[in-house]
């Protein structure tokens, strides 16, 4: 039996999915239903079901987000999305992170059940194959190409927006945590993707920002590095030294020096 996930803000269309198709005739059982995406999420990290049938739009959850995590952590887990936006745009993202089916609301049972027929032929198409019937043909399909590209376009989403939300927000107390909570996913999981795509980890993605920003403002010469340290994000003025000095490999004080004798020598031939 396939296990099957049921998402929606509205309990009215939980139960209805729930009560009304005939899940045993298409061989699932719905193994859990959650009313917000936060607690869909984890329902999903606990049953990893074999489908999802979800509402997009729910507060605390970005849909396109949502679909990224899912995908990069449940890569064979298929999914129908239930909205009522109307926006190519959208539909669009969705399709390249590989959602299956996309639905407006308010949909008919016969679209839905097309849907669900849908996500069972894509999971009997990934079904592991008996060793026997293992065929160098089948390996030469171009399946698991396809399946590494939808991976690889979810991951690629998650990784752009975590460092989006690292670059806007690099300033504050951050945490890996907050970062992975931004983007629907593990601290484990965004922690493998920000090593895959930048071969960096989450500390030093988060340094090599702040210290492009202090290089910024250390331009400044009514500002103090004291200042400098705190406005990206650092507390201990020790830390800050000894950071800058490793990814500049000079001081802040030399680096300031760097810069700002260029800017009097400029203002010397303006004058």
């Amino acid at each position: 039996m396939y296990k099957v996930v049921i998402i929606d803000d509205e309990p009215i269309i939980v139960k209805g999915l729930e009560k009304t198709v005939k899940w045993k005739e298409f061989g699932c059982i719905v193994a859990g239903t959650a009313y917000n995406g936060v607690e869909g999420m984890e329902l999903i990290r606990r049953e990893k079901p074999d489908m999802l049938i979800s509402d997009i739009c729910m507060p605390k959850m970005d849909g396109l987000s949502m679909i990224a995590a899912l995908k990069s952590e449940f890569p064979d887990m298929e999914i129908t999305i239930l909205t009522g936006y109307r926006d190519f745009d959208f539909a669009l993202q969705s399709i390249r992170l590989g959602v299956c089916r996309l639905l407006l609301k308010p949909s008919k049972m016969d679209e839905l059940n097309e849907a669900i027929r849908a996500m069972l032929e894509r999971l009997e198409e990934k079904a592991p194959l008996r060793e026997e019937d293992f065929s160098e043909e089948r390996a030469e399909s171009g399946e698991q190409e396809e399946k590494e590209e939808l991976e690889s376009a979810a991951s690629s989403f998650i990784v752009k927006n975590a460092l989006a939300f690292i670059g806007a927000n690099y300033a504050e107390r951050l945490k890996l945590a907050d970062v992975a909570d931004n983007v629907y996913v593990s601290q484990w999981h965004l922690s493998k993707l920000l090593n895959k795509y930048t071969g960096q980890n989450f500390s030093e993605i988060l340094n090599h920002v702040r210290m492009e920003k202090a290089k910024e403002l250390l331009g400044n010469p009514s500002l103090r590095i004291g200042d400098i340290a705190e406005m990206v994000g650092f507390l201990d003025m020790a830390h800050f030294s000894r950071v800058f000095k490793k990814q500049a490999g000079i001081s802040a004080n030399e680096y300031r020096n760097t810069v700002s004798i260029p800017q009097k020598k400029r203002e010397k031939e303006e004058i």
